[in-house]
């Protein structure tokens, strides 16, 4: 079934990762989830410390909160600060 398989896998590659999924179990697969989206979490804040290197560490903190919350929420949970471009 080409239509469930990532189109830069092969079908019996995508076989042999759905088992090894499936033999990690739940609290594996979740504990993959949690190291890549620290990962990507990790990455982004570099991508923005890279475009705005005179940025503090509260400041690359704040665009990343503006990339995930969006404006709406950020202004909400923290009205007294100003919108720090990502």
């Amino acid at each position: 079934m080409r239509g469930l398989v990532p189109f830069d896998t092969t079908v019996d590659t995508h076989a042999m990762q759905r088992d090894i999924y499936q033999r990690l179990g739940g609290s594996g697969r979740v504990s993959i989830t949690f190291r890549l989206n620290e990962a990507v979490r990790r990455l982004t804040m570099s991508g923005i410390h890279a475009r705005h290197p005179h940025y503090s560490d509260a400041q690359v903190q704040a665009a990343y909160a503006r990339l995930v919350l969006g404006d709406t929420v950020t202004r909400a949970v923290w009205p007294d600060r100003d919108l720090v471009d990502p």
